[in-house]
């Protein structure tokens, strides 16, 4: 069997096809991975020795030039044509393709799959962008919805139509380069009829009743067995567990200082700070000895050794920090954020938007810190799948047997 997983987004898009792909491997299963050719993503798959085919340009260059939202279809263009051609060449000769990542992106991968005659399944590792009468779409920067309008079905239908517009004729045009029929509703083309969701049915349940025949496998987690660095080890065992702060892929354009707030309200309740680069580049605020700055890290063998974990909210560190029992803060930023069940389950807090203040951090992290909250943190460890990566790589076996 030869599986192609297709992608173009931020870490949180890259790191669970990092998972599947392993376990599709241990399955016999030939494995590729389209995705783009940032080096921390050609570095996780070349750990599991997993091909990464590059697509489009650098993720990481691109979220944090930031640019407009004006700019949204023509991006959508090129990332489709890129699509295209990269995930054509990679595709022939498979027998599945999986598509995830951007809208965009997936529905130029699943434009490849209908004309090569492949089985497709679209994949989703948040759930906000899947119709459901129990909650509002979110809206595209630049396409706010009417103030008035609050029924969640027809705002569920200005979303798609926000989506044609944006996405619709680049789609259409480079379907028609590769002899494809035009998409009149690029959303649920993108969806598809079955649409999985990789995520844990605890942190993010699906709500039934719905629209749509979703299929929930848990999240896709790769076991990480990579030591800790000697430096940070030494770090560790040199005082009480402390604070890890870190936002992934966010590059936290809306609060420049996020080093300097952070470390600041974890040194105003008494606790150290391990705090991760990642793509905000946050890095020491003085040559104090109570911070360690990390880079690349296995976050599964770090968050079972700190007191609390401050991050963005994406669905995997969220999923991370639950299953290793540490009590979360969330500082939400855009798209999964603020996943809300965070709060709801007791196991930590989320602050109201994207940009923190040293006195808000400090209130949040207090929280955080408090002996109930690592009891409801430890309690719901313990209720998190682990096998979501080999569900989904069964349904595909059966799915390429059928």
């Amino acid at each position: 069997m030869r599986v192609l997983l297709s992608t173009y987004g931020s870490r949180g898009d890259v790191e669970p096809l990092v998972g599947l792909a392993a376990r599709l491997r241990e399955s016999g299963a030939q494995v590729r991975v389209c995705a783009p050719p940032d080096e921390d993503f050609a570095q996780r798959l070349d750990h599991i020795d997993v091909p990464l085919v590059p697509v489009g340009p650098s993720a990481r260059a691109l979220t944090v030039a930031a640019p407009p939202p004006s700019s949204l279809p023509e991006r959508a263009a090129a990332v489709i044509a890129g699509q295209l051609e990269a995930v054509t060449a990679a595709a022939e000769g498979c027998d599945v393709l999986v598509a995830t990542g951007m809208l965009p992106a997936a529905a130029g991968a699943l434009s490849v799959a209908e004309k090569l005659g492949i089985r497709s399944v679209s994949v989703t590792f948040q759930q906000l962008t899947l119709p459901s009468p129990g909650r509002p779409p979110l809206a595209y920067p630049g396409r706010p919805f009417p103030p008035e309008v609050t029924d969640n079905r027809v705002l569920w239908g200005l979303d798609a139509e926000s989506i044609n517009a944006l996405f619709g004729a680049a789609l259409n045009t480079n379907r028609a380069s590769i002899g494809l029929p035009p998409v009149d509703d690029v959303r649920d083309y993108v969806i598809g009829d079955r649409p999985w969701l990789a995520t844990d049915p605890v942190l993010d349940p699906w709500q039934e009743p719905a629209d749509l025949d979703v299929v929930q496998t848990g999240a896709w987690i790769l076991p990480d067995r990579r030591p800790l660095p000697a430096g940070l080890e030494a770090f560790l065992a040199a005082g009480a567990p402390p604070v890890y702060v870190g936002f992934g892929s966010m590059p936290m354009l809306a609060s420049q200082d996020a080093a300097q707030v952070a470390v600041e309200a974890v040194r105003a309740q008494g606790r150290r700070a391990v705090v991760a680069r990642g793509w905000a580049g946050l890095a020491p605020i003085d040559d104090r000895g109570d911070c360690f700055v990390v880079g690349e890290v296995n976050q599964q063998a770090l968050f079972g050794r700190v007191a609390a974990v401050v991050h963005h909210g994406g669905a995997g560190t969220t999923t991370t920090a639950t299953r290793a029992g540490a009590p979360q803060v969330v500082v939400p930023q855009t798209a999964d954020q603020p996943y809300g069940r965070v709060a709801r389950l007791g196991i930590g807090v989320a602050l109201d938007g994207p940009t923190p203040t040293t006195e808000s951090l400090s209130a949040a992290l207090r929280t955080a810190l408090a002996p109930e909250t690592r009891v409801w943190a430890t309690a719901v460890a313990t209720m998190i799948r682990t096998d979501g990566a080999a569900l989904a790589a069964q349904l595909l076996l059966d799915a390429a047997g059928r």
